[in-house]
């Protein structure tokens, strides 16, 4: 019966031929180059820079209860995802990630509007990242330098170049500088604790007109809605792990110890930055605050030294993001190029193995928008809506494959089961509906972008995926074994 599967599944990807052994060759990784600390690593630097800035606009739609409840909700849909995640990956441990996950439960359409609302995600957030690190450059004084194209070009060059210098040395240099970002948060959060005043919690004015409201949700129950996006800022990203299967020494076993330690890692950071940062100075003072650490640590007054600290540290936080989330845009542009949903020259490879065109076209497209728009809100709120469906496709994916092909070899089991991932669905759907709330007109936008990429597969690339592509010969095994089950 094996060899009956092996023949059909051959027989459906075209056969193991020469060319299709050199179309993979010229489309291979690395193999084996990180563990699990690096990739704790990695998922951790994805998410960190949402600690230093970013979640405390919630404040401003929810107050410090409203955004309290969000964040809570937003880091269960977390956990709950990236459990249900690392029993995914452990049985399709390929480049695809998320994409590849779908691909197997939900079909091709499920895979390309999975892979591509993931791309739409880790596009978008580096480019509105890179206006970030700008504003703290000038902010600092670095060089005299301000917050303008020349800045984010180098960001972009340099951070690139090291991805094209090897996957081993990218993420171990991630790990250093995520390594730096986290001591700091900690040391920040030991030295706001020392000015911790309770009352200043709930100072922001009460909107006695909103239904529900009071001091602790001064814009009432509406606005813990309102704020889930903001809540997400503490995780976003965390879900990128999976990408780096194919780099990853012994992925079944690897990539759920690594996820699982990275959103413990991020939980314990959300609570601690919270709380230290509205509890300083109050969350009225940190409310609009584009540095919000170092408003809560010197309020109205002159710097202190712990406050500059932060303050260059929030500069390593964005480094850490921005280089990781180039990665994990590289990995998913690589994965559907392979496989065939994008053109198939993005997918091309170098001598390091490193996908250097993955690498080199979302980094153009990234700087070109970062220096037309200088709007890193609205970018960051367009990937945030891109988050928000994939995470409710992945969760689907989960519940299905549970369902349909229960007996598939699982080496990491989810606790909870499909009760686990139908969370993180509701949680996700009711995310996707906030972004509405928040930004329409980035909403909008991202609709467009994917209408334009759905519209390209519809019309060609769903006509052109190459059978071969591991992602492809996953789904084609299981139909051969369906099949078989059949008859």
């Amino acid at each position: 019966m094996a060899d009956d599967i092996q023949a059909r599944t051959k027989q459906g990807s075209g056969g193991a031929s020469a060319e299709a052994e050199d179309y993979l060759e010229k489309r291979a990784l690395r193999r084996g180059s990180a563990g699990w600390l690096l990739l704790t690593g990695l998922g951790v630097a994805y998410v960190v820079s949402g600690d230093f800035s970013g979640w405390n606009f919630g404040l401003a739609e929810a107050g410090f209860g409203g955004l309290a409840i969000a964040a809570a909700l937003m880091g269960l849909m977390y956990t709950c995802m990236v459990f249900s995640l690392a029993e995914l990956s452990s049985i399709l441990p390929a480049a695809g990630g998320g994409y590849g996950f779908a691909r197997r439960a939900l079909g091709t359409w499920g895979g390309f509007l999975t892979g591509t609302a993931i791309l739409i995600e880790y596009v978008l957030a580096p480019a509105a990242i890179v206006i970030f690190i700008g504003d703290y450059v000038e902010s600092l004084n670095l060089f005299g330098l301000t917050s303008s194209w020349p800045v984010y070009l180098a960001c972009f060059v340099v951070f690139i170049g090291i991805h094209l210098w090897g996957v081993g040395e990218a993420l171990r240099f991630s790990f250093v500088v995520t390594g730096i970002a986290v001591a700091a948060l900690l040391i920040f959060a030991i030295g706001a604790f020392t000015e911790f005043d309770g009352g200043g919690l709930n100072d922001i004015p009460v909107d006695h007109d909103a239904l529900g409201a009071n001091s602790w949700l001064p814009f009432g129950l509406l606005g813990i809605w309102s704020a889930f996006p903001f809540g997400m800022w503490f995780f976003l990203g965390v879900e990128g792990v999976p990408l780096a299967a194919e780099e990853t020494r012994d992925p079944a076993r690897t990539l759920p110890k690594a996820m699982g330690l990275s959103i413990g890692v991020l939980l314990l950071l959300a609570v601690l930055t919270f709380l230290a940062a509205t509890g300083a100075h109050g969350s009225n003072a940190v409310q609009d605050a584009g540095n919000p650490l170092v408003t809560a640590l010197q309020g109205d007054g002159d710097p202190t030294p712990l406050s500059r600290f932060v303050n260059y540290a929030g500069l390593a936080g964005l480094v850490a993001s921005f280089f990781s989330l180039i990665y994990a845009g590289s990995r998913q542009l690589f994965a559907l190029s392979r496989a065939g949903y994008l053109p198939r020259f993005l997918s091309l490879t170098s001598r390091r193995k490193a996908p250097y065109l993955g690498l080199l076209v979302p980094g153009a497209l990234g700087f070109a928008l970062a220096a037309w728009s200088g709007d890193g809100a609205r970018m960051l709120n367009i990937a945030v809506f891109g988050a928000t469906i994939s995470y409710a496709l992945m969760s689907l994916s989960h519940i299905v494959l549970r369902r349909r092909e229960p007996d598939l070899p699982r080496p990491y089991r989810t606790p909870g089961g499909i009760a686990t991932s139908s969370v993180a669905f509701v949680l996700a759907c009711s995310a996707l509906a906030a972004t509405f709330l928040v930004d329409k007109r980035a909403a909008f936008i991202a609709l467009g972008v994917y209408a334009v990429a759905l519209a390209y597969f519809a019309l060609y690339s769903r006509h052109h995926l190459v059978a071969n592509a591991p992602e492809e010969e996953f789904a084609a095994l299981a139909a051969a074994e369906a099949e078989l089950a059949r008859d």
